[in-house]
């Protein structure tokens, strides 16, 4: 048992489907279509028979589900000589097309061949590892964000922040799409977006063409549940927990309690109906949630001899609600459209205490308290139209997809000083609008596939910012005002795939036009309208070898970009805490990003091993930067382009089925950080400049899982995550751990499940910093809310 709890982590590799082979049959003479022509399908060394099937009236024949291998391929038809021709199948295209065949004319006569069997078999790529959130029992019912802590080479914290290999340039889809409800080139929301509403996580660390070019560290794909069942079908649940079970460090003196026992609730459904060519799917899920979001106690010692001794204590309410709703429908076997819905509703309540002290607790030199009252609406309206042409896989795709995010937010503070009290808040409004139309074209090949496609959006967030100061207010009046963000991007792509039997190669490029305007109110007291352009390629490049069915070697390389984020160029000071302000620079430019990578996988009996070392090299690098005002203790947090940074390691991921009931898992990621010395300015409030020297530092993580299937339906799974100390901006993060427990059985003939978890059941898991400045040290450790228990239960019907 020590040796389970020791390693591994729960995630199965998704399996795909075979390979459809297609093709045209046709007279050698006359050049027409064949009709009825026998086709069969057999093994290349022993000539096994695996497949078969008939041409249709245009002589097109398909043969679905053929697994990697090297085949026969038979053609046959009375009258006409029989034509073989050797077919080798690999795993990186769906479809593929042996072209046009022409058989000779032949006065013999053959029997006719019948279809006897089909058989699947399971492809796999080294470029994207899926994973099931119905695998994932110690996360049940909890945050993807929270799944997320047991994927492979994931980290994530309290911010809502996800880092892969040590970057946390991600980019967040869902559905294949970026939508407002992760971010438009970066992630937010994954706090609060529950897992309930989720069928599987895709990790992609290469990126094709296909996909837009930003996201150093590569993509995470989030899919919704959808059933296309016959009939009326789908899925109920409801989910209770309970948090901060005890406190784990007592709060300062003079302030408010911090939340205890928080309260979870999260009810869940999905239904659709299917029935001749419409499938009609509807899918709701609500979360309720106190958390102790954070929960720091810090020490800032500067030059001059001053020390401030703080806490910044932050409990929140949270309701999330969200609704997806859609049809698919066929016009025929060559025609199809996709409406769909999705409407998101979240409202964080914030309430919190900030005092600050000097030198001892004696001296209290301010208390900060303050309720932060925001809502948020995503609406999400998409259109994707679908036309097969009679070769099989070969497709045209229509898709239009429009959001519209509305951020609200209202901050009220009571600012507490030794000789007067004042009331101070301020109020954001920004609305998000965003339209996104692809057409993209693939064409199976007779070793592969071509893919192309062009994309075009366009993108608008007004943002107004209002303060209403109070008496003695910090507040900086004279940074309010209005904020216009536009940005438009075409972009056009193409991809071609090739494959026999030991070459895999997949090669795309893809080219981007980005023009970003940032008009700024002119009455700002630092900041002007800014903004950038550029025409830039974006190539990707795979190739592997493949010695035999069970070991193969991949190179990867590719070239990506991180455009800034509208909240990270946002000219409007941001007061969370009033004595570390984070304050965005309209000046930031995109970061771009050269990556290479070599994989190695291999297979054997009820068990895998993948192994990768990789580089990312950063031009443009882009982070935060505290620097102090002169003569005050107050810091300011901007981002900054602080110029090349690399980012090496190895990731290594292993499973294996240890007996029938028993699996283990585990994921290991070493790198290392490594930042050039660089000096930046930080113009607001008045001009700052930060010199650092070359920061280097080696981390990494640790993610170890077992999951047992016992008697009597019950499930068991034990989940363990180290993460190594590893660099921030100015600093570093001190090791982290946890241990997940998940336990659930199926009820009801497997029409139902129960399931109680606990995550962090060691409430071990705590963030420990220092960051280092030009004259000061700030060292912190955040108690936040990690440890929660809940309880479950899930019908299907």
């Amino acid at each position: 048992m020590l040796f389970i709890l020791t390693f591994c982590t729960s995630v199965l590799l998704a399996q795909t489907k075979g390979t459809v082979l297609s093709g045209k049959i046709r007279d050698a003479q006359t050049k027409a279509a064949l009709p009825f022509v026998n086709i069969v399908l057999t093994t290349d060394i022993d000539s096994a028979f695996v497949v078969g099937t008939i041409t249709n009236d245009e002589g097109i024949f398909s043969l679905p589900s053929v697994k990697k291998g090297k085949y026969k391929l038979t053609a046959s038809f009375v009258g006409y000589q029989v034509t073989k021709q050797t077919v080798s199948v690999g795993q990186l295209s769906d479809f593929l097309d042996l072209g046009t065949i022409d058989l000779p004319e032949d006065r013999q006569t053959l029997e006719e061949v019948k279809v006897v069997a089909q058989q699947q078999g399971i492809a796999g790529t080294m470029d994207k590892k899926t994973f099931l959130t119905a695998d994932n029992i110690s996360q049940t019912s909890g945050s993807v964000l929270q799944m997320m802590n047991n994927l492979p080479g994931i980290t994530t914290s309290q911010e809502g922040k996800i880092q892969l290999r040590g970057s946390d340039k991600v980019v967040v889809l869902i559905d294949g799409k970026q939508t407002a409800l992760t971010g438009f080139g970066s992630q937010t929301g994954l706090d609060n977006l529950p897992a309930s509403a989720i069928e599987k996580i895709e990790i992609i660390n290469n990126p094709s063409a296909k996909y837009d070019a930003n996201g150093n560290a590569g993509i995470i794909n989030i899919i919704f549940k959808k059933n296309e069942q016959y009939g009326w079908n789908g899925k109920v649940g409801l989910a209770a927990g309970l948090g901060a079970l005890w406190v784990r460090k007592e709060n300062l003196p003079t302030i408010r309690p911090q939340f205890q026992n928080t309260p979870k609730l999260n009810p869940s459904f999905s239904i659709n109906h299917r029935k001749h060519k419409a499938n009609v799917f509807l899918q709701g899920d609500w979360l309720y949630t106190q958390t102790l979001n954070k929960n720091e106690f810090s020490t800032r010692t500067y030059d001059t001899g001053e020390n401030v001794i703080q806490q910044i204590k932050r409990n929140r309410t949270t309701t999330y609600a969200t609704v997806k709703t859609g049809i698919d429908y066929a016009f025929n076997s060559s025609n199809t459209l996709t409406v769909s819905g999705l409407f998101n509703r979240e409202k964080i309540l914030d309430n919190g205490d900030n005092p600050y002290f000097k030198d001892d607790f004696s001296n209290r030199y301010r208390l900060w308290q303050f309720l932060e009252d925001e809502v948020k609406y995503t609406a999400m309206a998409t259109a994707v139209f679908v036309h097969k042409f009679r070769q099989p896989g070969r497709l045209l795709n229509f898709n239009y997809n429009y959001t519209f995010h509305r951020e609200d937010e209202k901050y009220f503070f009571t600012n507490t000083l030794p000789a007067s009290t004042g009331t101070d808040s301020f109020k954001l409004l920004s609305d998000e609008q965003v339209s996104d139309f692809n057409v993209d074209y693939v064409r199976p090949l007779r070793q592969g596939k071509l893919e192309t496609g062009v994309k075009l959006r366009r993108r608008s967030i007004p943002v107004n910012m209002q303060f209403f100061p109070g008496q003695n207010s910090p507040l900086d009046v004279n940074a309010g005002g209005w904020a216009n963000y536009y940005e438009t991007i075409p972009a056009l792509y193409g991809n071609y795939v090739f494959e026999n039997d030991k070459i895999e190669l997949e090669s795309g490029l893809r080219v981007e036009y980005v023009k970003v305007n940032y008009e700024v109110n002119p009455n700002h007291n630092t900041y002007k309208s800014d903004g950038y352009n550029y025409t830039q390629p974006f190539p990707n490049l795979r190739l592997a070898y493949k010695f035999n069915d069970k070991n193969k070697i991949s190179f990867f390389f590719n070239r990506r970009v991180d455009r800034p984020n509208e909240v990270d160029i946002r000219i409007f000071p941001k007061y969370d805490e009033p004595e570390l302000i984070k304050v965005g620079n309209p000046t930031l430019k995109p970061q771009f990003t050269s990556s290479f990578e070599m994989g190695y996988k291999t297979n054997w009996l009820n068990g895998n091993l993948y192994a990768a070392a990789y580089q990312r090299i950063t031009d443009g690098t882009i982070t935060r930067i505290a620097t102090q005002v002169p003569g005050s203790v107050l810091l300011y947090n901007i981002f900054q382009n602080i110029g090349r940074s690399y980012n090496t390691g190895i990731e290594m991921v292993w499973q294996q089925q240890l007996t029938k009931p028993v699996s283990l898992n585990a994921s290991v990621n070493i790198y290392q950080n490594t930042i050039n010395a660089f000096s930046v300015i930080n113009k607001y409030p008045v001009p700052t400049t930060y010199t650092a020297d070359k920061q280097q530092l080696v981390s990494g993580n640790v993610k170890l899982n077992s999951l047992a299937h016992l008697s009597n339906g019950f499930d068991v799974q034990v989940s363990a995550v180290y993460l190594a100390p590893d660099l921030i901006p100015q600093g570093r993060i001190e090791q982290r751990f946890s241990l997940d427990l998940g336990i659930k059985k199926n009820v009801q003939k497997g029409k139902g499940d129960i399931f109680l978890n606990a995550t962090d059941l060691l409430n071990t898991m705590q963030i420990r910093k220092k960051i280092t400045g030009n004259g000061f040290v700030l060292q912190s450790t955040d108690y936040y809310e990690t440890q929660v228990v809940r309880l479950g239960y899930n019908r299907k019907f």
